[in-house]
């Protein structure tokens, strides 16, 4: 008599479920897109709202090296864009808020943001999402630095 095992076959299974998402939505925040020059890079947040769980995430913003009088195009998820969001302006600290940017209602992308907009060289850009939904005061939070050159 052979036994066989359908352990591997469930395995794979389970592997190109995994893969092809299985037509599920996204499970977490989804990443910020940042634009600059030849620059692209993505950020994770660092704090969201998840299915009406306050959810905090160990993440290391990233740092984005740019030139004086550089548009900063910033490109959000759909469902951020539907929420509404703004970016304010942090100190290079991440400590002091500096200033704040509205953005359009129902926007995905933001490009009215130049690197030479804020007076200090080193200074952190973070996407907020609005205030409320299931988790009211609590808001998704997406830093990222910036280090204009020449300063």
């Amino acid at each position: 008599m052979v036994v066989r095992s359908t352990a591997p076959a469930l395995i794979a299974v389970g592997l190109v479920a995994a893969l092809t998402g299985c037509g599920s939505e996204p499970t977490g925040p989804g990443e910020v897109r940042v634009q600059s020059g030849s620059q692209d890079i993505s950020a994770r947040a660092t704090q969201y709202c998840l299915d009406g769980d306050r959810q905090r995430y160990e993440v290391t913003p990233p740092i984005v090296e740019v030139s004086p009088d550089t548009t900063i195009r910033l490109t959000v998820p759909e469902a951020v864009a539907e929420s509404g969001w703004q970016v304010q302006v942090f100190d290079d600290k991440l400590e002091n808020v500096i200033g704040e940017v509205d953005v359009p209602d129902g926007s995905e992308t933001f490009e009215e943001i130049n690197s030479s907009d804020v007076a200090t060289p080193a200074f952190y850009l973070v996407v907020i999402e609005d205030k409320g939904g299931d988790c009211g005061e609590w808001s998704g939070a997406w830093p990222i630095g910036f280090l204009r050159a020449g300063g």
